[in-house]
């Protein structure tokens, strides 16, 4: 649900990078930091957990410009991806916009993709959304590796509904800006339908 700030003249919007531990979250927010100028970005926040982090920052592209008047401004998440942190994960999709589900390619992490995903499904449930219903893209991480599944496999299992998916190395930010613009896209149509 995005914000509106009426006396900045901001709209601020809320896209939540979800998927199971260690699959790339934290190195796609790392990648879009480090290659934004300071004009464009907030201060990047890290909440450390015991075994990963969970980044927030906000963006502000340039290229959006206005809408009605108001700048947009996104906010992006990471959440914890391990088990144990599933409350963190609950509160951190509060007031969502948009998700990118990050995968992790390698075949051994099939079913962690799978868990992973059907936590997001439950836990937006719980606070009353629907992905089907809200701006959602794929992103395959980590494709540079050699034990990888291949990508239509990837998306018989995870992306039935066929939402707009990025193959991606985030180390490398192969693919890590087109999926923040989809994502953006997305949001920033789902916006114009309501203001």
């Amino acid at each position: 649900m995005s914000f509106i700030n009426y006396s900045s003249r901001e709209i601020n919007c809320k896209i939540v990078y979800y998927g199971p531990g260690l699959c790339g979250k934290t190195t796609n927010l790392q990648f879009i930091y480090k290659k934004t100028s300071p004009q464009q970005k907030g201060k990047l926040i890290s909440l450390a957990t015991e075994t990963e982090r969970t980044l927030f920052f906000d963006f502000l592209p340039i290229a959006l410009g206005d809408m009605r008047g108001f700048k947009v401004r996104f906010h992006l998440y990471t959440v914890p991806g391990q088990v144990f942190y599933a409350a963190s994960r609950k509160l951190i999709l509060k007031g969502v916009d948009g998700v990118v589900f990050v995968a992790d390619s390698q075949i051994e992490r099939t079913d962690a993709n799978i868990e992973s995903l059907e936590d997001l499904r439950i836990n937006l449930a719980d606070q009353g959304y629907e992905l089907e219903r809200l701006p959602f893209t794929m992103q395959y991480n980590k494709r540079d590796l050699p034990n990888v599944v291949p990508v239509a496999e990837l998306d018989s299992l995870l992306n039935p509904d066929k939402v707009p998916a990025f193959e991606c190395v985030a180390t490398s930010g192969r693919g890590v800006f087109e999926t923040l613009k989809n994502i953006g896209k997305q949001v920033l149509m789902e916006l114009k339908k309501h203001y």
